[in-house]
């Protein structure tokens, strides 16, 4: 018997192969608005509002990426984007992984409400924050810098390192740590050389889902950065509509552009991230 006998005369084959059939429908539904999206960036004006619809450009044409990427606002824009998400990265890192490794090694008084605290955390809207933070950050001179709005969305990802980095930290055996001390480490040079390393694969998650927070941030950097010159990327996708009408090839470069490093993070990393954010809500 085939594979493919083997397929349509088992139960499991009949399964296995339905499943297979469901998984690339949803694929295809998920993945169908991307493909609408980069089909468009490169279609001409002419094309793009004609009548007859067209599913792949004729006419095929990269000006309306040129159109972006010749923009001095566009380029200040992105550069703000990465700024935001880097610095939230790295507020989430050195806040975050401290805090998880130490609620995973030691058990403090009153450990369980202080867990409670970073759950409740996770389930506030942003939009909650704003006026509390707006008035904090005006008190110590921080609106219209990058550190308020980094800040500001770190606050929403250090609760989630801490509960997906904590699991991790108390399954590593105290032997690891104890072998390290004996070799004449100390506590901080313990923590980062062995540790550290031995929750990679959850640090790459977080790493991950900080800087994506960070660089598809809108109301936070609207919020408390009101200078045109500091908006990042997602505050300016309208600049392409007018009274004229609206350039659809050059808005859907411009969301391309903007979707491109999260396509590429998750790629790359996407075993690191899909195990660690498994790894980490099973583990204890």
């Amino acid at each position: 018997m085939n594979k493919f006998q083997y397929l349509f005369h088992t139960r499991s084959g009949r399964k296995n192969f339905w499943c297979c059939v469901l998984s690339v429908v949803i694929a295809v539904i998920f993945l169908f608005p991307l493909y609408w999206m980069l089909q468009i960036s490169f279609k001409s004006d002419m094309e793009t509002f004609g009548k007859v619809l067209t599913y792949f450009p004729h006419q095929f044409t990269i000006d309306p990426w040129l159109a972006n990427l010749k923009d001095k606002d566009f380029i200040a824009s992105l550069k703000n984007s990465f700024i935001n998400g880097f610095l939230t990265m790295f507020i989430t890192l050195v806040f975050g992984i401290p805090a998880a490794y130490g609620m995973g090694r030691y058990k403090p008084k009153g450990f369980k409400a202080f867990l409670l605290v970073f759950l409740v955390s996770q389930m506030l809207p942003a939009s909650l924050m704003l006026t509390p933070m707006y008035l904090t950050f005006s008190k110590i001179h921080l609106l219209g810098t990058y550190f308020a709005p980094t800040i500001a969305i770190a606050a929403g990802s250090i609760p989630f390192a801490v509960i997906t980095l904590r699991p991790y930290f108390k399954s590593v055996p105290v032997s690891l740590d104890e072998a390290a001390r004996i070799d004449g480490c100390g506590v901080a040079k313990s923590f980062f050389l062995v540790m550290v390393p031995a929750v990679k694969t959850g640090i790459v998650t977080i790493v991950v889902i900080s800087f994506l927070n960070g660089w598809n941030d809108l109301m936070f950097s609207m919020t408390f950065n009101v200078k045109p010159e500091m908006r990042p990327l997602t505050a300016n996708i309208h600049k392409f509509q007018s009274k004229y009408g609206t350039k659809w090839n050059c808005i859907m470069a411009y969301g391309a552009i903007l979707v491109l490093p999260v396509v590429i993070m998750f790629i790359f990393l996407q075993k690191y991230i899909v195990g660690g954010l498994t790894a980490g809500a099973v583990k204890e």
